[in-house]
């Protein structure tokens, strides 16, 4: 059986969590790969609506196992809070697991991220404050914390002693804070390392076992494509990989085992926070985008904030698509275009006389280019009924087979609402 990773193509915010809910009946072991609680996965089904955070969703299928992998950095705190609500709606958190080797966000991470977010003035990138970045940097500086620690309690108390003085540090000679407590943090995090003791383990028997057994298995990342750290619209990017290369690194699975690789994409463009964005509008056709009035606005699942919005972009989505090796695509938000008389795609960049059909990495350059629009006309009648792509309207089949094309990859799902049900499924994708 396959193993099919869910990569957002886009900034995030593409629908990701709503296809690993679809597709984790068909799975038997869906593994969370990279992220933390900076990103948001709305769930609707017939269980009611969830905004996950840090849980895999594939939580909701009792038969499904569920691994948060060691490529996640996990604020216990959160994942808790979800672990309650979730066994408080009746949904079991039996089979959940987490790695070991997951590193665990800090009350030092949360507090140093805001200050020096604050610190950057004008020059902010838009993290979210919820210690991300400062939790990945010290994983890399080899001093962070992880799961397999918070049930040692000699190994917490000695780790936790030595980060926490050089951490009071920073934060009391650079930003004039407080200092933290050795002994509160050690109690406080040692208390989460009890709670989360049935759920804390080596998941490699488990994810070989899988393999092993040609069980299905399900990726799920977090954020998208364009805010990896190394291939995205850098510093305005997430701390982590997103994309299919963190699929591998945060699961211990082996390239070689990944069969297919599910591009989310939105039929338009979102993104929350600073950063370039050749396509953006705003006005009315900002609105008409973005769902105002609706309970399904562009709004950040995680933090609130309006998500900004544009026409699609096909220069970033084939790049999105040729660093990832997507070969199928799960086309979301459909239905949003429905009222709209005519929708643009962005074909190309234009930088004073040349041309491009790919995006600079430099963030200057990409904040010249112009978008050279192709117009094509809309459908303007409802979509969210529709459940087989050839009852679409002509227009609207027209516009997503030019998006595939685009992109170079086949088409395998079409979203035409919030709802489970509301999906037209084009081709097998597991």
């Amino acid at each position: 059986m396959p193993v099919v990773a869910v990569i957002g193509a886009q900034w995030g915010d593409e629908g990701k969590g709503r296809i690993v809910d679809l597709l984790a009946s068909r799975a038997r072991l869906v593994i969370r790969y990279s992220g933390g609680n900076n990103a948001g996965h709305t769930v609707i089904n017939d269980l009611g609506a969830f905004k996950l955070h840090l849980m895999p969703s594939g939580i909701f299928d009792a038969n499904t196992v569920n691994v948060i992998g060691h490529g996640v950095v996990i604020n216990p705190e959160v994942l808790i809070g979800e672990i309650d609500h979730l066994q408080s709606k009746g949904i079991s958190t039996a089979k959940l697991f987490i790695s070991d080797r997951a590193h665990i966000i800090m009350p030092y991470h949360i507090l140093q991220d805001q200050l020096q977010e604050q610190s950057r003035g004008d020059s902010k990138i838009g993290t979210t404050g919820r210690g991300i970045g400062p939790a990945y940097a010290d994983k890399m500086d080899r001093i962070g914390i992880r799961a397999g620690d918070l049930m040692h309690e000699e190994t917490l108390l000695g780790r936790l002693r030595i980060v926490l003085e050089e951490k009071n540090r920073l934060l009391t000679k650079l930003y004039g804070a407080q200092a933290f407590s050795l002994h509160d943090v050690y109690l406080k995090y040692l208390d989460f390392g009890r709670r989360l003791a049935d759920h804390i383990t080596e998941i490699h028997p488990i994810v070989h076992r899988a393999l092993e057994k040609d069980i299905p298995i399900l990726m799920e990342g977090a954020q998208g494509t364009l805010l990896d750290v190394d291939h995205g619209t850098y510093p305005y990017v997430t701390s982590s990989s997103p994309g299919a290369a963190g699929v591998c690194q945060g699961s211990g699975i082996a390239p070689s085992h990944l069969n297919s690789v599910i591009g989310v994409y939105k039929a338009f463009v979102s993104r929350v926070g600073g950063g370039p964005f050749p396509t953006e509008v705003d006005g009315a056709e900002a609105d008409a985008l973005r769902q105002i009035g609706t309970p399904w606005a562009e709004v950040g699942t995680t933090t609130g904030r309006l998500r900004r919005v544009g026409w699609f972009d096909a220069v970033l989505a084939r790049y999105a698509a040729q660093i990832n090796g997507i070969d199928t695509v799960a086309i979301t938000k459909l239905d949003v275009l429905d009222n709209l008389p005519s929708i643009k795609i962005c074909v190309g960049y234009k930088l004073h006389d040349a041309a491009l059909d790919y995006p600079p990495s430099t963030i200057a350059v990409l904040e010249q280019v112009e978008p050279i629009y192709e117009e094509l006309p809309g459908w303007q009648t409802p979509t969210s009924d529709i459940r087989d792509f050839q009852a679409l309207p002509e227009e609207a089949q027209a516009y997503v087979a030019r998006l595939c094309q685009l992109i170079g990859a086949r088409l395998g799902i079409v979203s035409v609402g919030p709802s489970r049900d509301q999906t037209v499924f084009v081709s097998d994708v597991f």
